[in-house]
């Protein structure tokens, strides 16, 4: 990585990285008989960090773009010397990590303060957001909503200003749903292209690592110091003449009139600004997804798997709700897994293929806002019909193995998130252009 240099500190007095950290230290003090946000703080830790990025800003030195950025991670991250607990109590008898996750070894060579671990759903097996051993986190909008899962604690970091970057991880919307649900960004990139080394697995097949942050820009930041690339300064791509695809149809029913409202409004001032905007089919490779998956989902078959070894010793421990989807998919065949995954493969190809034509496609992150919390902790019908609503806008990015982003709508009740998705492996560019997105959303 290249050291990045910046003029020296001069003049009248700038406020430090360490007094930024003590701020919130000080913020989190406050509220740490109620604390939900983050299960763990390294205090002392963070304390010699910023301290060390301090001195080297006095001398016009960055290690990278992110030398002193405060940054919180996803309680499933490895950091060495700790049990990692991944959200559960399940796991408090496993011996501690012996070295770092290799993002959290990346972040903190780059300079990078990291904070603590955030909360999040058990083994990150929801898009909702809630946690019986650790308690929810309430969303920064609206603390008597979710904040949506399972990168729970996340979204609400960084919305609130007690993170400036969080990492969490993404299965089938767990950076971009908390990014929608608390109005800041959230980056899924193309699975395995940033490394799973020190992460505790939901489904290795399908999970990916992502940013949550304010700015488009951090998230680049982020994603290319984790996927050990040299961190760049984006070209924020033109509106004009952009080819953004709509897949209208199973997508957009069901939706919020709020977000549906936003949703339109977005489009129109980026078709004003010059973006070619047509409906762009993939009813019928969505319906075969469908199909491949109808036994279980990827993902909880891929779970029952990781969990088979403590399932029945320590079924007490774990949420109910967790417990009984992943049980259920411990009963799918070995032959209709592989034949599943065979048939994704296919899928994957014709999608890119599909999706060739278009620059991006775009729509809601989310077809709702953030639900009220307590009638989804009541009934666990309604939890589950809930899951599955918010989960199905952003679940198909990672089946299909695409890159994709939320990004807020401003000016609405409640936050709205604006889903950008494109082609495998097109993860610079769709950073672009939400770059572009961005700016014209905020005009």
């Amino acid at each position: 990585m290249l050291t990045w240099v910046v003029p020296p500190a001069s003049g009248a007095a700038m406020t430090t990285i360490r007094d930024k950290l003590d701020t919130i230290l000080e913020r989190l003090a406050g509220r740490a008989a109620d604390e939900r946000v983050f299960v763990r703080l390294y205090e002392d830790v963070a304390r010699a960090a910023a301290d060390a990025a301090d001195a080297r800003q006095r001398v016009g030195v960055r290690l990278s773009p992110l030398d002193g950025t405060i940054i919180s991670i996803k309680d499933l991250f490895d950091v060495a010397g700790e049990t990692t607990l991944a959200g559960s109590i399940a796991l408090r008898d496993r011996p501690p990590a012996t070295k770092d996750a290799a993002i959290v070894r990346r972040l903190r060579q780059a300079g990078a303060v990291i904070l603590g671990k955030t909360n999040m759903v058990e083994f990150a097996y929801s898009g909702i957001g809630l946690n019986p051993h650790y308690g929810t986190p309430g969303n920064a909008a609206d603390p008597l909503r979710i904040p949506g899962g399972s990168s729970s604690g996340a979204g609400v970091t960084v919305a609130e200003g007690t993170s400036e970057i969080s990492i969490g991880s993404d299965t089938g919307g767990s950076v971009r749903i908390p990014a929608s649900f608390n109005g800041v960004i959230g980056f899924k990139p193309t699975a395995h292209r940033v490394p799973l080394e020190g992460t505790f697995p939901l489904s290795p097949s399908l999970d990916s690592i992502g940013p949550l942050a304010r700015s488009v820009q951090d998230c680049a930041f982020a994603d290319a110091i984790m996927a050990g690339e040299e961190p760049y300064l984006l070209k924020s791509q033109p509106l004009a003449g952009l080819r953004i695809g709509i897949p209208r149809g199973r997508l957009f029913s069901d939706t919020e009139p709020m977000v549906e409202q936003a949703f339109e409004a977005a489009l129109s001032r980026l078709s004003q600004a010059g973006a070619r905007i047509a409906d762009h089919g993939i009813e019928d490779l969505l319906g075969a997804m469908a199909e491949t998956t109808a036994a279980a989902s990827i993902a909880s078959i891929e779970a029952s798997e990781v969990h088979a070894d403590w399932l029945k010793t320590k079924a007490a421990e774990f949420d109910p709700r967790v417990r009984w989807s992943i049980e259920r998919a411990g009963t799918v065949p070995a032959p209709i897994y592989i034949r599943m995954m065979h048939q994704r493969r296919a899928l994957i190809a014709a999608m890119d293929q599909r999706l060739s034509p278009l620059d991006v496609l775009a729509l809601p992150a989310t077809a709702i806002t953030a639900p009220l919390t307590a009638p989804l902790e009541a009934d666990d019908r309604l939890y589950n019909k809930m899951d599955w609503h918010i989960l199905r806008n952003t679940m198909f990015g990672n089946q299909f193995d695409l890159t994709a982003i939320s990004l807020p709508i401003d000016g609405c009740e409640r936050p709205v998130g604006f889903m950008l998705v494109a082609r495998h492996g097109q993860d610079r560019r769709l950073l672009e252009i939400a770059a572009g997105v961005e700016r014209e959303l905020a005009r």
